[in-house]
């Protein structure tokens, strides 16, 4: 055998016999990691420092990896929100099968705090449960509340719509549990709105901003309302009823799973008895709402939420007789009716929430919602009406008009959206990215008729029109692309008594298919408290904000023949609003009790706008970019224990707004220069089972001007809105700390008066024309004194 022949055998040999000695001293480790439930842990930690290997279990809790063998192998297993363990193996060989158990981190559990949460940005903390045994007239507790907001107004009572700062209806986002959800879109009058979508028995949070909103709140120009619902901590339940409708809600709870559940009806038949339009109502408002919450482990979540609503308005108008003027110039309005109005507003809306907590600082959610509705107005209503001078008899107009809609739309919104939150030290970062799609199909077909004096109107001794007809036959079907991006940054200077800074910026972005408009969003807002007086804080925010147009905004107008037809505008723009604002809290004490008072100036500049009018709740829009303008105004808030163990507020809000349109400066359609309200809670001398509260506001009329004519021709306004509701409430049962052996948690009975000094406010007009043209603006209105009683049961 040749010499080379035996180096290369004995390398070869050298080889065999190295790699059977690195089989012999290496091992095979496998197992499972468990909480102590038996619970899988996925994504655990297994190391060995030592010789740098790492493996992570998988979603089983299982892990598998090669290791050498020596004297003795630390493994140490370790996972976010466990306490960390190790085991020792003494010379291990072949294959070695751990089964270990992770205990809970106690540094991690749960910890409540109870008090006031200061107010670190622009969003307010609302608690609804001060104000739920207060008087309410339409059944929605949430908004209610939200209407005696500074910088909010409402001018009717039978609505859960809102102006913030100079705003149309249609400018405020609402989100429930992160998800953005929408309103009815055909809805024209308070009275067939019915039951809004926030069901406040199921309603833990509520969070309200009324500008310089963070970015993650969407494409709306005038405020923000963020809603969270609850997951109960135990077994509760409820029931209520009143004059003007019931409610049940049932909480369940266990250590993995929380179910909440809601069931309202309500009918303002009563109510509206009061109105001066005299005939048969029949509303039906019904609404059931399903909160799910699971969470099998710490590191999933799954929520669900659920609505089913239906809300029917029926109605047979008789006759109606209104006396309006002045003392020295009082008319006499008189109609009597044929015909009937038959309205519904079925709607659906699901969300899916799968939120994965990667770490006790890292949540990543994916986020599905679809909201869908169906919607039908269908009346034909003929009137009879005399229009006359009281002091002479003289009849100013004698006529007949004919009202006539057959309004359908059905609409469908999906989305989906992928989350992640982020607190790194004194940061939260946070961002989103959503896509949606939208389908929405209108058929709409209406028309009024005027005959004054037997003379149609509009007269022109040659043809036969309508005063007003509309057709509209249109399907909108869109992509929207939205993400935002926010950081808020606490920090402080390195003084002895150091100043505290909240700084949230961040910026939004958003594309729309139809249009093909992308919109670039930059917000920001800085919170200042000073060292020395921890009581005191002021902010500053502002940005650019945009109203993306939707269905309403999209429909522009064209006469043909007398005819106006609806279609949707492909060249629209989104309105933009650039704010800016500053203010101030101060938190003090008086008599013992504590007391916030918050004042806000702000400006809007506005571009790019589509001018609109407002009828009752209905919001008709141009459907044209066309005007520019601006708001501008002071909002003030007193708010405290005025009554020990009672929240009140009072609020005072004054504003200027205008709108430059075809050359000329008018105020917006919802310029409220003033408004005052005030919500006050007190109890009976020497006891806490009475209770009262009072709810006052006082509120400047809106613009207005007669139907179907230009914004310009705004040149009246409407009377101020003045109303004053007050509730009486007796605690029958209080075992709030279960002492006593009974299933029952509190009894409440109630007494309230609604409208108590029996003020006629108007919040819209029925208009007169006589052969002449003249038009004689008739008020419509709103409901008048009511007495209404109501029961709550706690379990």
């Amino acid at each position: 055998m040749k010499r080379k022949d035996i180096q290369k055998y004995i390398l070869l040999l050298l080889f065999m016999l190295t790699a059977q000695l690195a089989f012999a001293q290496s091992f095979t480790l496998q197992g499972k990691v468990s909480d102590k439930d038996g619970n899988p842990i996925e994504l655990a930690s297994v190391m060995v420092v030592t010789q740098g290997k790492l493996s992570m279990t998988n979603l089983k809790g299982e892990f598998n990896m090669q290791l050498q063998s020596e004297d003795s192998v630390k493994v140490r297993f370790s996972m976010i929100g466990y306490k960390t363990k190790t085991r020792i193996l003494v010379r291990p060989k072949g294959k070695q099968t751990l089964l270990v158990q992770l205990a809970d981190d106690n540094a991690l559990e749960e910890v409540v705090v109870q008090g006031k949460a200061k107010q670190h940005g622009t969003t307010e903390e609302l608690d609804i449960q001060k104000t739920k045994q207060g008087p309410s007239t339409s059944g929605n507790a949430v908004e209610e509340m939200v209407q005696t907001q500074a910088g909010v107004s409402t001018h009717s009572e039978l609505s859960s719509q809102y102006n913030v700062r100079g705003g149309t209806f249609d400018e405020n986002s609402v989100y429930i549990n992160n998800i953005e959800v929408f309103r009815p879109f055909l809805v024209r009058s308070g009275q067939q709105e019915g039951l809004s979508i926030i069901n406040p028995d199921m309603v833990e949070g509520v969070g309200f901003s009324t500008g310089g909103f963070e970015a993650k709140y969407g494409d709306k120009m005038s405020s923000a309302l963020d809603i969270t619902y609850k997951r109960p901590k135990k077994t509760e339940a409820s029931v209520s009823a009143s004059l003007l409708g019931a409610s049940a809600y049932l909480g369940l709870a266990t250590k993995k799973l929380t179910w909440t559940n809601g069931v309202r009806y309500k009918t303002n038949r009563y109510l509206l008895g009061s109105l001066q339009t005299k005939g048969e109502y029949r509303p039906s408002f019904l609404d059931y709402q399903t909160y799910l919450s699971w969470q099998p482990n710490k590191r999933w979540q799954v929520d669900f939420i659920g609505n089913i609503s239906e809300n029917r308005y029926n109605f047979e108008p008789e006759d109606r007789e209104t006396n309006f003027g002045t003392l020295q110039n009082v008319k006499k309005f008189r109609v009597y009716f044929d015909g009937q109005e038959k309205d519904l507003f079925r709607t659906y809306f699901g969300s899916l929430a799968i939120t994965r907590h990667l770490s006790s600082r890292t949540d990543l959610s994916l986020l599905a919602s679809a909201f869908t509705t169906k919607e039908q107005e269908r009346y034909d209503i003929q009137g009879q009406y005399w229009l006359t001078q009281t002091e002479t008899s003289e009849n100013l107009g004698v006529g007949t008009y004919m009202q006539h809609s057959r309004d359908y739309l059905n609409a469908d919104v999906k989305s989906l959206k992928l989350m992640m939150q982020h607190r790194a030290g004194k940061h939260k970062i946070e961002g989103a990215v959503t896509y949606k799609l939208e389908n929405i199909k209108e058929n709409s077909a209406e028309y009024e008729y005027r005959d004054s004096a037997g003379y149609n109107v509009p007269h022109t001794g040659r043809d036969l029109k309508m005063i007003y007809s509309l057709r509209a036959r249109n399907e909108l079907k869109a992509k929207r692309f939205e993400s935002y991006l926010q950081d808020t940054w606490n920090f402080q200077t390195r003084d002895s008594v150091p100043t505290l800074f909240t700084l949230n910026y961040g910026v939004r972005f958003a594309h729309w298919d139809f249009n093909g408009e992308s919109l670039f969003s930059p917000r920001a807002s800085l919170t200042i408290t000073p060292g020395r007086n921890r009581n005191l804080s002021f902010r500053i925010a502002g940005g650019i904000y945009y109203q993306a147009p939707f269905y309403k905004e999209l429909r522009d107008t064209s006469i043909v023949n007398g005819v106006t037809y609806a279609t949707l505008n492909q060249k629209i723009r989104a309105q933009q609003s650039i704010h800016a604002l500053a203010g101030m809290t101060y938190r003090f004490e008086m008599l013992g009790r504590p007391f916030k008072f918050t004042a806000e100036a702000y400006y809007k500049a506005l571009s790019r706008l589509v001018p609109y009018s407002v009828d009752n709740v209905k919001v008709t829009y141009y459907g044209e970019n066309t005007a520019t303008g601006h708001a501008t105004g002071l909002d003030l808030k007193l708010f405290g224990e005025f009554v020990p163990g009672a929240d009140s507020w009072l609020t005072l809000s004054v504003m200027n707004t205008s709108m430059k349109l075809n050359g000329k400066s008018i105020p917006l359609p919802t310029d409220q220069r003033y408004a005052l309200n005030l919500y006050f809670t007190d109890f009976f001398p020497g006891t806490t089972r009475w209770r009262m509260s009072l709810k006052l506001a006082y509120a400047d009329g809106l613009p207005f001007s007669a139907p179907h004519k230009e914004l310009e021709n705004n040149t009246f306004r409407a009377p101020a809105y003045k109303r004053a509701d007050i509730g009486m409430s007796y605690r029958l049962l209080d075992n709030n700390d279960g002492r006593r052996n009974t299933i029952f948690k509190n009894i409440w009975l109630g007494l309230d008066c609604l409208n108590l000094f029996g003020i006629n406010n108007v919040n819209s007009y029925y208009w007169v024309t006589d052969i002449a043209g003249q038009q004689y603006a008739v008020p419509n209105y709103l409901t008048g004194r009511q007495i209404n009683g109501r029961v709550t049961v706690e379990f």
